[in-house]
């Protein structure tokens, strides 16, 4: 996987994620819940949204963490079935605005759809990569984003496109994956991997970095958590993973070990630096 072309990453990708798409949301059954619970959504906040907008459940809440204002425009990078838009939504109240953006067909498709189901006028999505957002220049006052940029086969350019579309003084709120150490190269080449959010994780100083050097100001981790080992083991990528490749339960184990979830804040100068 190391060595695939960037097209041909977001290909795999996109193919995974149309499938899901078409997949019927497991957000009305009790464990499906729990689960988005674990990472910080409430009870409350779930069932206020249409059934179908859950798709993948994430590594965080950015929502909560964002401070939206009412009046505010939100971007959702990797919006997938639409669940952090809605949510957002009823922060920025009528006169806010929500975007989300999403470079799967079948995801935009099925967000919109659960945007009619949901009544919400304050509520937009639109098909485009990260990497090249489909957003004017100084016209967001908040990104967020829930485990997706580890996806991109281009973080610079994905926090480039950030900094270019959010205002000056715009904030940028991100639930993502990174890694403590270094992972098994056969765990690093593994399509299955990349897709459930692991091989595509770089190290969680050099994510940071990358922040800095696109220009963002007082860079900082809001919190840091570990997977617990079971959430990881009995993903059913990870399954796929250790079956395809012979790994055992204690090097599955140790991976999990090597990766973490962190929510990322950080601030566009109001003044060119």
């Amino acid at each position: 996987m190391v060595d695939v072309k960037e097209e041909e990453i977001r290909k795999i990708v996109r193919k995974s994620y149309a499938k899901a798409a078409k997949r019927e949301s497991c957000c009305c059954n009790s464990e499906c819940n729990e689960n988005y619970e674990k990472i910080g959504y409430s009870k409350a906040e779930l069932e206020t949204i249409p059934e179908g907008a859950a798709f993948s459940l994430g590594c965080g809440h950015p929502v909560a963490l964002a401070s939206l204002k009412e009046g505010e425009t939100v971007l959702d990078l990797g919006s997938g079935g639409g669940l952090d838009c809605f949510l957002a939504a009823k922060k920025v109240g009528e006169k806010g605005r929500v975007i989300g953006v999403d470079m799967t067909p079948e995801m935009i498709d099925k967000a919109r759809e659960n945007c009619r189901k949901g009544r919400y006028k304050n509520v937009e999505f639109r098909l485009g990569e990260i990497e090249n957002l489909p957003a004017a220049n100084n016209t967001v006052d908040v990104i967020i984003s829930n485990c997706v940029i580890n996806l991109s086969p281009n973080k610079k350019r994905v926090f480039e496109e950030a900094f270019r579309v959010l205002k000056p003084g715009g904030r940028l709120m991100i639930s993502d994956i990174v890694l403590l150490k270094e992972l098994p190269k056969k765990i690093k080449e593994n399509e299955q991997a990349y897709v459930g959010c692991i091989s595509g994780a770089v190290m969680k100083e050099q994510y940071l970095e990358v922040i800095k050097n696109v220009g963002f100001q007082d860079v900082k981790v809001v919190e840091e958590a570990h997977f617990p080992i079971d959430f990881v083991i009995n993903n059913p990528s990870t399954e796929a993973i250790m079956k395809d490749y012979d790994i055992s339960l204690e090097e599955a184990k140790e991976c999990a070990s090597s990766v973490a979830s962190i929510k990322v804040y950080a601030v566009k100068p109001k003044q060119p630096t």
